[in-house]
């Protein structure tokens, strides 16, 4: 017999659901800062086994949208509780349950339909054990019908044991996609990301949220990628910021991102960034769409 199964993960921004991902996967799909909604697409990573194929999602984290961009990641994160075989919803020890508790309601009645829910609570090396176990309490009393699981993603405990009863929780079924496939992404959307983090990592304030990148050349060689992308912002004044002093952080940027993009795909890269306005993209439709925010992309 074969199993496959969807198993998707939520949660709140900043408990650690793209390093789950990561952990569980065991490749470095998604992209991880400490601030908050550094993922903004849904992305599936792929583990298959002689006999099962689980197909993860990481999303969003759950937020109140104050422009069209966090309205269509929210929708990414409500899509995620429609086709799942298995639901992760993801917390950790310094999470408020109150934060966002219309989304945690479908959750819970989720669960009381039938569906499978894990409740994760991660980052457990940050607390003690007294606090551990008055969580655990918490939630088995806020939703009755989930499994609790502690963890901590970083340090990878607990995580096997997830991934045991995950694979136990999978659905009688034949594969959804190719054995040899990994994620539902081109290549083209892993570049993009990894240019995205290290801009979350090397700008403060609202640079990094007002950044949109796209890949505009890809072309792979024999032992060369020659990649063209160009980094969009909403405003002149913030071209200035991300370019810096005779170009100084968009080729800190650069570095960073090939270096990247090299371990990715193990190959030599070489990457030219350009920077460019596109005025207002966060709350144009149309421009949202084009970027890839649409959930019938």
């Amino acid at each position: 017999m074969h199993h496959s199964g969807f198993v998707n993960i939520v949660g709140n921004p900043n408990v650690g659901k793209s390093t789950l991902m990561n952990a569980l996967v065991g490749e470095r799909l998604s992209i991880i800062t400490s601030k908050a909604q550094t993922t903004r697409h849904r992305i599936m990573g792929i583990v298959n086994g002689d006999d099962f194929q689980i197909v993860y999602s990481d999303t969003p984290g759950v937020l109140k949208p104050n422009y069209r961009l966090q309205q269509q990641m929210l929708e990414f994160s409500r899509s995620a509780l429609v086709d799942a075989d298995v639901l992760l919803y993801v917390t950790d020890v310094q999470d408020h349950a109150d934060r966002n508790a219309e989304f945690l309601d479908k959750v819970k009645r989720m669960a009381e339909a039938g569906t499978r829910v894990f409740l994760v609570i991660n980052k457990i090396d940050l607390t003690t054990q007294q606090t551990l176990d008055n969580l655990v309490a918490f939630w088995q009393k806020a939703i009755p019908q989930a499994a609790i699981f502690p963890i901590s993603a970083k340090e990878k405990f607990g995580v096997d044991q997830l991934f045991q009863a995950i694979r136990d929780a999978l659905p009688e079924s034949p594969p959804f996609f190719d054995k040899d496939q990994l994620t539902d992404k081109p290549a083209r959307f892993f570049v993009d990301e990894i240019i995205r983090e290290k801009i979350l990592l090397n700008y403060d304030k609202e640079i990094p949220y007002s950044v949109e990148v796209e890949v505009e050349q890809f072309k792979e060689e024999d032992r060369l990628i020659r990649i063209g992308a160009v980094i969009y912002v909403e405003r002149e004044s913030q071209k200035g910021i991300i370019i810096g002093h005779q170009g100084s952080a968009l080729k800190k940027v650069g570095a960073q991102a090939r270096h990247d993009i090299e371990a990715f795909f193990g190959k030599q890269v070489f990457l030219q960034l350009f920077v460019k306005v596109d005025r207002d993209w966060r709350s144009n439709q149309s421009r949202l769409r084009h970027y890839g925010y649409d959930l019938n992309n």
